[in-house]
C-alpha cells in the first residue's frame, strides 16, 4: 500500500514499518564513538526540552491545564532536536525490536545499542544538568524555577514502584509513536507537528521519561547539595534516583519495544511475510 493512496505525500504506515526497520539496522550497527556522541547529544536535547517544560511550570499564575499542556508543546522540543539534528535516544531506540524480531540484528547488537545509548544519554543530560547549575539559571523568577525543580524531583524519587513502571510504559508508547509518526513525514514542518501532539500528551498526563529524569534529577541533587533550596523539601539521594530510574526504564522499554514495535511488526512486517509465504 503506498503513500499515494492516502492522499498525500507522506509514507503510509507499512512504509513507516519498513523504515523503522532498516533504520534500526543502521542504528544496531553505528561504530561505538559515533554511537557514544550521540547518545550524549540526546541526552543533552531532551534535557533542553525539561528546562524549558521547568520555565513553564515555574510560573504560579498558569492554571492547571494549561501549565501541564503548555509545558508539554516546549518539551517536544527535545524529541524535535532529536530527529531533525540527529542523535541516539534511548526512548526512541526501543524500536529496534523490530528489526531483532525480524532477524536483522541480533540480540547482541540490540543490548549493545540500548546500553551504551542509555549510558551516554545520562551523561548528555547530567552533563547538561550541571552545566545548567553553574549558570545560575534556576534562580530565574525570584528562584521559583529552582523550587520547581525541586518538587519535580522530589515527586518522581517517590513514586512506588510499580506507579513509576506503568507511568514509564504509557510514556514511552507515545513517545515512540511520535517518532513513529515523525517518520512518516518528509519536510522537518511534518515531523513537527507528528512529534508535538504525542509529546505534549505524555507530559501533561504526568508520565516518566527516564531520559528527562537523568536532567531534572542531577539538577535537584546539585541544588539541594548546594544550599540553593529551602529545606522544606525531601533529601533526594542517589540511591532515590536509582529506584526511579530502574521501574521508569523498565516500563519505557515495555511501552517502546513490546506495545509499539513489535505490535507494529506483526501487522505489517510478520504479517506480509505469511501472505507471501
Amino acid at each position: 500500500m503506498s503513500s499515494e493512496m492516502f492522499g498525500s505525500d507522506a509514507f503510509s504506515p507499512r512504509e513507516i514499518a519498513a523504515k523503522v526497520e532498516a533504520i534500526g539496522v543502521g542504528k544496531a550497527r553505528l561504530p561505538l564513538l559515533t554511537m557514544w556522541m550521540l547518545a550524549m547529544l540526546a541526552g543533552a536535547f531532551v534535557g533542553l526540552g525539561a528546562l524549558y517544560f521547568t520555565l513553564v511550570r515555574s510560573d504560579p499564575t498558569l492554571g492547571f491545564a494549561t501549565a501541564q499542556v503548555l509545558g508539554g508543546v516546549v518539551f517536544s522540543l527535545g524529541l524535535l532536536l532529536v530527529v531533525v539534528a540527529g542523535a541516539e535516544l534511548f526512548t526512541g531506540n526501543n524500536l529496534l525490536a523490530m528489526a531483532w524480531a525480524d532477524g536483522k540484528i541480533s540480540t547482541r547488537e540490540v543490548l549493545r545499542n540500548w546500553t551504551v545509548v542509555c549510558l551516554g544519554n545520562l551523561v548528555g543530560a547530567a552533563g547538561l544538568a550541571l552545566l545548567v547549575f553553574l549558570s545560575g539559571h534556576a534562580q530565574m523568577n525570584g528562584a521559583r524555577v529552582a523550587e520547581t525543580t525541586m518538587a519535580i524531583a522530589t515527586a518522581k524519587v517517590e513514586l512506588p514502584f510499580w506507579t513509576a513502571f506503568f507511568r514509564g510504559m504509557l510514556c514511552n508508547v507515545l513517545v515512540c509513536m511520535a517518532v513513529w509518526m515523525a517518520i512518516a513525514g518528509r519536510s522537518v514542518v511534518d515531523k513537527a507537528v507528528a512529534i508535538v501532539f504525542p509529546i505534549s500528551a505524555f507530559v501533561a498526563a504526568g508520565f516518566e521519561h527516564s531520559i528527562a529524569n537523568m536532567y531534572f534529577i542531577p539538577l535537584a541533587m546539585l541544588l539541594q547539595a548546594s544550599g540553593g533550596v529551602a529545606d522544606t523539601w525531601s533529601t533526594i539521594t542517589i540511591f532515590g534516583f536509582a529506584g526511579n530510574l530502574v521501574p521508569v526504564i523498565l516500563g519505557n522499554l515495555v511501552g517502546g519495544s513490546v506495545l509499539v514495535g513489535l505490535v507494529y511488526w506483526v501487522i505489517y512486517i510478520r504479517g506480509q511475510k505469511a501472505v507471501g509465504g
